[in-house]
């Protein structure tokens, strides 16, 4: 018989793929063995269990073709096998070996979802080389538009260039641009997350866009624009030999390339990529007016009002900054205010001696004096919440002289109703104007009996079916005599 362990991984390799002669190809032994472990059948009586040569390094060979992912040689792993006891051939010990493989394997598959790209979501970035050039490529994930450039240097500037021109081409603006981790665009890899510099970042808070970056040693999250790195290189750059050289000529040439491939029909999406994107165009996002500027920033020191200061103006930042040095980007008619890399703020320009103010930074709204309770009695109300507050705020403001008196009544009635009771009753006479003792009492004695007036709702309208109608006079008793 065999062993139990055997018997289970026959069970288990049957269930996952469905037949007696696969499970045996996987389990190296014949398909009538598995049958008889899965049905529970016992071996004849008298019969043996055939042993192999190679059955005292099978769990060698395993754990090492495991421990390699399968990538382990026959012919590196037999001198292991040697020393291990193996006398067989190596022929044999190649068997072993592919079986071992093909049992990995098949516990352990190697596939990928497929990319499912949102109209006006995602644009893929990438540069190439090739004879002396640099090509700027990128593709509209969804419609499959590309786009194709040459440079001379593939530097931030460079960059931030082409991918206006893209945008140009496009004539709209995607939401996410995907990028590899070029190191004119990234400023660090923290835990494996890319930091893009402070330059792109105001790039594409100018354009609108979200910059992202591919993960690493992962070069299929980008095949995409790789594809089409290798198709502009083999079929635009090759043919025409295209140099540096001439850089406004290779750039003709691209674009002539690009209207040609961007009218046929592609072979992924079945469609014109320049078709679908002109269904995709609503969802991307509009064109900034201008392109945007560089201009070295201006350095200012948060002062204690939480403010800095630009043109005679004030413009808040968060009351974590106070102290801190930022700089203002001042970009049309907006002002941005920028720590590290990172917008903290964003303001409409105003004129000399304004203050632009917003309640976030510090915050929320301007708080004004609220209760401050001393006795028993207040402590009691104002520990209810907002609607103890409010009702004393509104009998304060309703001129109740005795006021102290009445929450001493009201904080005896929370015992005898329960909190839930007295809030709803406070709620309610808040809303009516009622700010005695005795008004909150009667509400507490209605209970579900007071009435709960509410707005009047919207009239409704009903569309009747139409009926056929008859004239009075057909209902006459003298219809057929003469008048």
């Amino acid at each position: 018989m065999k062993s139990e362990r055997e018997r289970m991984d026959m069970i288990a390799a049957y269930n996952d793929i469905g037949s007696y002669r696969g499970a045996a190809a996987m389990c190296g032994v014949d398909h009538k063995t598995v049958k008889r472990a899965v049905l529970g059948i016992a071996a004849r009586p008298g019969s043996t269990t055939r042993r192999h040569n190679y059955d005292v390094v099978s769990d060698i060979v395993a754990e090492r073709v495991a421990g390699t992912t399968a990538r382990i040689s026959a012919k590196r792993l037999l001198p292991e096998a040697r020393v291990a006891g193996y006398t067989g051939s190596a022929r044999n010990f190649r068997r072993l070996v592919a079986r071992a493989k093909r049992t990995w394997r098949a516990s352990h598959p190697r596939g990928r979802r497929p990319g499912v790209w949102a109209p006006g979501e995602v644009l893929v970035i990438d540069w190439g080389t090739e004879a002396g050039l640099h090509i700027f490529c990128a593709v509209l994930a969804f419609s499959r538009f590309r786009f194709v450039r040459f440079a001379t240097d593939e530097k931030a500037a460079t960059t931030f260039e082409m991918l206006a021109r893209c945008f140009e081409a496009l004539g709209a603006v995607p939401k996410v641009v995907l990028a590899d981790r070029m190191g004119c665009l990234r400023a660090g890899i923290v835990a494996n997350i890319v930091v893009p510099t402070p330059a792109y970042v105001r790039f594409a808070v100018h354009y609108g866009f979200r910059p992202d970056f591919c993960q690493g040693y992962d070069p299929e999250s980008k095949g995409i624009v790789e594809h089409l790195v290798g198709y502009a290189k083999l079929d635009l750059v090759v043919p025409q030999d295209l140099s540096a050289g001439d850089l406004a000529a290779a750039n003709e040439s691209a674009a002539t390339w690009c209207d040609e491939v961007n009218s046929l029909r592609h072979t992924e999406t079945c469609a014109v990529p320049a078709e679908r994107l002109e269904a995709e165009r609503p969802l991307l996002g509009p064109l900034p007016t201008l392109r945007p500027s560089f201009a070295r920033a201006v350095a200012r020191k948060v002062d204690k009002l939480s403010c800095v200061r630009f043109g005679s103006a004030r413009y808040s930042v968060p009351t974590k900054l106070i102290g801190r040095e930022v700089e203002l980007q001042v970009i049309g008619a907006e002002v941005r205010v920028v720590h590290f890399g990172e917008v903290v703020a964003s303001h409409d320009l105003v004129g000399p001696g304004e203050a632009s103010v917003k309640d976030e930074h510090y915050g929320g709204p301007r708080r004004r004096g609220g209760p401050r309770p001393r006795t028993a009695a207040e402590k009691a109300i104002c520990n209810l919440g907002e609607v103890g507050e409010a009702f004393i705020k509104g009998a304060a403001a309703a001129g109740v002289a005795k006021l102290g008196s009445e929450l001493e009544e009201l904080a005896g009635l929370e015992a005898a109703h329960g909190r839930d009771a007295l809030v709803g009753a406070l709620a309610r006479a808040i809303e009516f104007s009622r700010f005695r003792a005795g008004d909150v009492r009667s509400i507490l004695a209605a209970g579900a009996g007071a009435p709960r007036p509410a707005k009047a709702g919207q009239a409704l309208v009903i569309d009747l079916p139409k009926v056929p109608t008859r004239p009075i006079s057909d209902y006459a008793t003298d219809r057929g005599e003469a008048s």
